[in-house]
């Protein structure tokens, strides 16, 4: 054999050895890359998570400040208006009550005009016209098995089992 065959063979093994060597080496440091890139974007993740927590949490802050303007007065006679539950509000009507975002139902004449009083029991036909948001009238959450109810103008806290009324807000609407 002839010293350029020599050489050439030497030179082929090399090549088929330690080409993959580099390949593998090129495989790790693109891995190494990748695990990195991962990181960082975990991390972004990690900074974009804490931003949206604030910012979920100033918008929370400023629904509740909003809300703290957007409530009852009972010294504002219109208070009402503009509110979209009270859309279909005409004022009175003889033998109806007004139920905010449900409209108006037909009474018994003889609860027209009746003046309701803590201690007394609200009939079962009138039980269900619940007010959504006690929050808004400065109410306190009702406790538990009782609830609050519209009943012509007023609010009343009721017994939700028996009708007993144990407290009336007069004269809201």
């Amino acid at each position: 054999m002839n010293r350029l065959t020599k050489a050439a063979i030497i030179a082929l093994a090399l090549t088929t050895t330690t080409a993959p060597l580099i390949a593998q080496a090129q495989d790790r440091h693109e891995r190494r890359e990748w695990r990195q890139d991962r990181r960082d974007d975990r991390r972004d993740d990690r900074y974009d998570r804490r931003e949206w927590r604030e910012d979920r949490r100033d918008d929370r802050r400023d629904y509740r400040q909003d809300r703290r303007y957007d409530r009852w007065d009972r010294n504002n006679r219109d208070w009402w208006r503009g509110r979209p539950e009270f859309r279909d509000y005409r004022g009175a009507r003889n033998g109806y009550w007004y139920a905010p975002g449900r409209g108006y139902y037909r009474v018994d004449p003889r609860y027209y005009g009746y003046r309701w009083r803590q201690g007394g029991y609200l009939p079962s036909a009138y039980r269900g016209y619940y007010v959504d948001d006690p929050y808004y009238y400065g109410l306190r959450p009702a406790p538990r098995g009782y609830r609050y109810v519209h009943a012509n103008n007023d609010i009343l806290l009721i017994a939700v089992a028996t009708g007993l009324i144990a407290s009336v807000l007069h004269d809201v609407y």
